[in-house]
């Protein structure tokens, strides 16, 4: 590295370049926007205390905190494994991906529900503590609210009745993870355990594709356009395209603990995750995760070290050499609509809009039930689906307009919250985890235009939850280093 370094620095286009990197960098750091952005002020715990959220939540909060002394339930639960909160909630997020069978999204749910459970018994028990603040979570619970109002407005209300209530227990459940996570050994560890998850995902669908376990659809693959593709993974997730989400998030983990490890032990074996799991996302064979991934590490080498960039054209041309014939065609027909499922998502698209002309106030309510009831009438070509393919358009159907406003809002609260975090920031961990989470999101938005990314319900649940562990991620210097079970 250091011969390369030398090089490089001999190197009159080099230096012209970093010399040019320098001048941006200095004309965006005095930048008034760019200033105003990463320095944002009233983000105070005491700005949220005239809410109307945390008014009703101390209401409540008062009269279980009585009801819990009338009982004397305080010997009931002393030492209890039950108020170990941090465990609880980092149960369903390390399970959630590796659930398969039995209904894995409402075994997630009922890990939620005890977690839930566990935190609110530890803030009746004691009144000293509170939830934990974070900027964006006035946000999350603006926006279930709306999500539940789009579920008791829906044009089928017991088809939408159940998926609305989870897809709500879900995002909720985020403002629960935020508050189990106290210190920096929970964060850290949890962290841990889900690029651990994610690399056996990865492993058990590595061995789908050698020995060709598991189902397939031929929706899943133009037969025509692409003759040689005969199975696509599908792991644990059930489908490619979401096990391609899902391991949009993981890997940007995995490559946060790789930069931030200290000893050559722990750099191996996360290096052997990280592998693992691009392969898998290669095996895919998912167009839209592959951009996504591509977009989050673009990102992620942009927060982390900007020059970096610069040797992205030599990148790409090793990856045209070494990846697979199948895997560089695959990529190339992007935007192709001879392909059936460029042309399959175009007129849904297209449906999908026609009828948001009519229902875009309110939506139509979540659930495939509402959906197949409204969108045939403005269906395009006779084309049948079960959502909108594309997340954004999917929230309008769901929960209208103001949905969206919401949705776009909390993740512009995300980022800036995230970057301003960065911004001043000097821990080197807590810096990787913060870039992870940052380009984790960003990538899972790319592939969200493609995809209804919330489709497989425990995708949905591991975004929220990302979001929560990035808020965390956000506050970690500030965290005491503290224990693993408090």
């Amino acid at each position: 590295m250091e011969r390369v370094k030398q090089v490089l620095d001999a190197s009159a286009l080099w230096r012209a370049l970093m010399a040019l990197c320098a001048w941006v960098g200095g004309q965006w750091d005095r930048s008034g926007i760019v200033q105003w952005f990463l320095h944002p002020r009233g983000w105070t715990p005491a700005a949220s205390e005239g809410s109307i959220f945390y008014k009703l939540w101390a209401l409540v909060r008062r009269g279980l905190c009585r009801l819990y002394e009338l009982l004397r339930l305080d010997r009931l639960f002393a030492g209890s494994v039950f108020t170990k909160t941090w465990f609880w909630c980092a149960l369903p997020v390390v399970l959630a991906p590796l659930l398969s069978f039995f209904h894995p999204s409402m075994m997630v749910l009922g890990l939620c529900l005890v977690g839930g459970c566990s935190l609110l018994l530890n803030l009746v028990r004691d009144r000293q503590r509170q939830l934990v603040w974070a900027p964006v979570n006035r946000y999350i619970l603006l926006y279930a609210a709306v999500y539940l109002a789009g579920t008791l407005f829906s044009v089928n209300l017991r088809g939408s009745l159940g998926p609305g209530l989870l897809s709500v227990a879900f995002i909720l459940f985020a403002v629960v993870l935020g508050s189990a996570v106290t210190s920096q050994r929970q964060l850290d560890a949890l962290v841990d355990l889900m690029v651990l998850a994610g690399t056996v995902v990865c492993a058990y669908g590595i061995l789908q594709y050698v020995f060709r376990w598991g189902y397939q659809s031929a929706a899943w693959v133009d037969s025509d356009m692409f003759s040689s593709i005969e199975f696509r993974v599908p792991s644990t997730l059930e489908n490619p395209n979401m096990l391609g989400q899902y391991l949009i998030l993981a890997i940007p983990l995995g490559g946060a603990r790789l930069l931030a490890a200290k000893s050559w032990p722990r750099r191996i074996f996360y290096l052997v995750c990280c592998a693992v799991m691009c392969v898998c996302m290669l095996l895919t064979l998912s167009r839209g995760a592959w951009l996504g991934l591509l977009f989050a590490g673009v990102v992620f080498v942009l927060l982390w070290n900007p020059r970096l960039i610069l040797l992205a054209p030599v990148a790409l041309v090793v990856l045209y050499f070494v990846l697979p014939d199948a895997v560089i065609d695959r990529f190339a027909s992007i935007g192709d609509l001879g392909d059936s499922s460029t042309s399959y998502r175009v007129s849904i698209w297209m449906g999908v809009l026609a009828m948001l002309r009519d229902y875009w106030m309110c939506g139509i309510g979540p659930g495939d039930a509402a959906f197949n009831m409204v969108y045939p009438a403005y269906s395009y070509n006779g084309i049948i689906a079960p959502h909108s393919h594309n997340l954004f358009l999917q929230i309008v159907c769901d929960a209208g307009i103001v949905a969206l406003a919401v949705f776009v809002i909390l993740l512009f609260v995300y980022f800036r919250m995230m970057c301003s975090a960065l911004g001043r920031e000097k821990d080197r961990t807590s810096r990787m985890l913060q870039i992870a989470f940052t380009a984790g999101v960003c990538g899972f938005m790319v592939q969200a235009m493609t995809d209804y990314s919330f489709y497989n319900y425990r995708v949905m649940f591991l975004f929220w939850a990302y979001l929560a562990l990035g808020a965390a991620a956000a506050r970690r210097s500030s965290m005491a280093q503290g224990r693993l079970w408090t």
